[in-house]
């Protein structure tokens, strides 16, 4: 199996989140990018799994898998409150959160 194209996608998908979490400031955008950046660690680690033959890569993208959704879970309930609370997702009016 040749883990080039499934890198380069890891990568895309990557450099993809990152910029979307480095230039955009409504927070369920940055949430968004964060889990792409979340989902292309985990098709490199089951690449670098799968090129050794091993299971534990599988393994531990299950239990990734589970983390992200917990994740997913407290940090959307975390924007709701804060849009409940402020009327508005941009991070920049957000600053008076600062403890």
């Amino acid at each position: 199996m040749d883990p080039r194209p499934y890198l380069t996608v890891a990568v895309l998908l990557f450099l993809l989140g990152a910029a979307g979490f480095l230039v955009r400031r409504n927070m369920l955008v940055l949430f968004l990018a964060v889990e792409l950046m979340l989902n292309a660690a985990g098709l490199a680690l089951i690449t670098f799994a799968r090129m050794h033959l091993s299971m534990d890569g599988e393994a531990l993208f299950f239990i990734m898998l589970a983390l992200a959704a917990a994740e997913s879970a407290v940090g959307l309930a975390m924007v709701i409150a804060i849009y409940r609370n402020r009327h508005t997702l941009n991070a920049d009016k957000l600053d008076d959160l600062r403890g």
